[in-house]
């Protein structure tokens, strides 16, 4: 039987090769990590009408302080990624968009994305994979208390 270090270890590797070959096929796109979280991040309010995403709601689903989530930001308006603007509901909040350019570039991320789990995943047969998935489900599913776990 396993020992959880070693489970603990192997999934730290396979996650690890995850995020370098997407990183990898995330470059050309020049976006840090960070970036390419946030265009996730505000391109999921879109699709959900969510639309425009205040700036504290961004820091808040990026784990950040609201003035990192600025600079975060003032890089992807600079790219023409996204779109900035003042709440009217509220002067003190910032409103922020994806912009055409930014559809483009988060549609071209998810393949990126979807490519990169290609190449990991296909050392697996299909029922390898719904096994993996169910199992994956399982574990990232923290509605149990913590001592069920």
């Amino acid at each position: 039987m396993a020992s959880n270090d070693d489970l603990a270890e192997l999934f730290f590797r396979t996650t690890k090769r995850l995020r370098r070959t997407q990183a990898a096929r995330l470059a050309p796109l020049g976006l840090t990590p960070a970036q390419a979280r946030a265009l996730r991040i505000i391109g999921r309010a879109d699709e959900h009408g969510e639309q425009p995403l205040r700036m504290s709601a961004l820091a808040e689903h990026l784990g950040i302080v609201p003035r990192s989530a600025t600079t975060v930001v003032d890089a992807l308006v600079a790219a023409g990624l996204v779109g900035r603007q003042a709440d009217p509901a509220n002067r003190r909040a910032t409103l922020v968009t994806l912009t055409a350019a930014g559809r483009e570039v988060l549609a071209r991320m998810s393949q990126a994305r979807r490519d990169a789990a290609g190449e990991l995943f296909t050392a697996l047969s299909d029922e390898q994979r719904r096994l993996l998935r169910d199992l994956l489900a399982t574990l990232a599913d923290d509605t149990s208390p913590p001592a069920s776990r």
